[in-house]
């Protein structure tokens, strides 16, 4: 069990050069760098790392994305796509955050959430 640098646990990894199909539940914090198909549920925080490659259906608390991502992810707190993120998903979050160089095709429902929610989306200079 390795422990993140906020003290925060994390719980399990799926490291680069691997490769999991199947059904992934967890508490606290899992990171995937590795490639992955299938379910996620946690109410917990799930990050996707740079060389991640997963096609799941994802119902978590907290999502960081930074690699690849095919399919649907439901999180009850707040989805980031980070800098070399590449989302292809239908997302549903209270919160979305995309920084620049993040590359997102699909839809997003904010469930009814004020517009402002939105944070991160800046204009091209």
């Amino acid at each position: 069990m390795k422990i993140k640098s906020d003290g925060a646990t994390l719980n399990g990894f799926l490291d680069r050069g691997s490769h999991f199909h199947g059904d992934l539940t967890f508490e606290e914090t899992f990171r995937i760098d590795g490639k992955f198909e299938g379910k996620i549920r946690s109410g917990s925080e799930l990050i996707l790392g740079e060389t991640a490659d997963v096609d799941a259906e994802v119902e978590v608390g907290r999502v960081s994305i930074n690699g690849t991502f095919k399919g649907r992810i439901r999180a009850l707190e707040r989805i980031d796509l980070l800098p070399r993120a590449r989302v292809f998903a239908d997302l549903s979050s209270p919160i979305l955050k995309i920084e620049e160089g993040a590359r997102f095709e699909g839809s997003c429902q904010m469930g009814g959430e004020p517009v402002s929610n939105v944070v991160g989306i800046q204009p091209r200079k």
